[in-house]
């Protein structure tokens, strides 16, 4: 029986792609918090835990009319971003994927009342939602398998929930222990163009708005207590701040560990910061010895 043995919330902007001297130049001087802090957890638990797949919750795949989860056995080529090919241009990767585990969520979608399907077409496209996170914490680890799971565009916080069950469902029925990736931001208001250029600091100051900057703190706040039901109680609250893809990746995530139930706290990697108006952070979720819903 599977199980999933670690799992984060994790920011993937593109600044963290950037050359080094770039990101001093856009932050006064000073590296993002960001970059380090997936460093660090690369050295914590990528080079040394004990996993066979990880599953990015990819909040940059947009889908229409169901979960598509990626099941080539391999995806591999050049990356060019069509958001900023200025600074991700033709970036190499390369990982296997599971067919296996994504062909069992697909199975189990039907039992959760919601609707996926495994893809295996190797022109699908890649997204830097997955692709910048593989690049820090999967690269050069080829014995680790990497599959995606889509965003529906049309879902709301049920349905992600729903997906989330179907792949819990999935890592229980196969031998997998899977890792699972919440690729996304918290609040995701961007600046408007003519102004953005001022806020590229990553001082929170620079967050959209005042409330959104309290409504993050609040829920990295709960994270930190392990208390995920209040995160999940909230969401109708949460939703004013566009919180990234509506939070899928996060409620995909805690739907294959257990929701309500899942009380496990967060460790914080690098500070809270803002990306032109928005909220990243990244928290990592240990597995607790008694499970994630004891």
């Amino acid at each position: 029986m599977g199980e999933v043995v670690g799992a984060g919330l994790l920011a993937h902007v593109p600044t963290i792609m950037l050359p080094k001297e770039i990101r001093y130049e856009l932050n006064q001087g000073k590296e993002i918090s960001l970059v380090p802090g997936l460093e660090q957890l690369r050295r914590d638990f990528f080079e040394t835990a004990d996993y066979d797949t990880v599953v990015v919750l990819d909040s940059h795949w947009f889908t229409t009319v169901e979960t598509v989860v990626t099941s080539q056995d391999r995806q591999a080529g050049l990356f060019t971003s069509e958001e900023l090919p200025r600074g991700m241009c033709r970036i190499p990767y390369d990982w296997p994927g599971d067919p296996e585990l994504a062909n069992a969520m697909a199975a189990c979608g039907e039992k959760r009342n919601t609707w996926v399907t495994a893809v295996n077409d190797n022109y699908l496209p890649v997204y830097y939602a997955t692709l910048n996170l593989w690049h820090f914490l999967g690269r050069g680890l080829p014995d680790k398998r990497w599959i995606s799971v889509s965003t529906v565009q049309t879902g709301d916080t049920e349905d992600y929930l729903r997906a989330g069950r179907a792949l819990g469902d999935a890592i229980a029925a196969t031998d997998r222990k899977v890792v699972l990736l919440a690729s996304g931001a918290l609040s995701h208001t961007f600046w408007p163009l003519r102004e953005l250029r001022d806020h590229e600091a990553s001082d929170p100051i620079h967050i959209r708005t005042p409330e959104a900057y309290a409504a993050d703190l609040d829920r990295i706040a709960w994270f930190k207590a392990g208390n995920h039901a209040r995160v999940l109680e909230t969401m109708p609250d949460y939703l004013p701040f566009r919180p990234e893809a509506k939070f899928a990746h996060y409620l995909m995530m805690i739907g294959a560990m257990g929701e309500s139930a899942v009380t496990a706290p967060a460790r914080q990697y690098g500070d809270y910061e803002n990306s032109i108006g928005t909220g990243q952070v990244h928290l990592w979720f240990d597995r607790p010895a008694e499970g994630w819903t004891a």
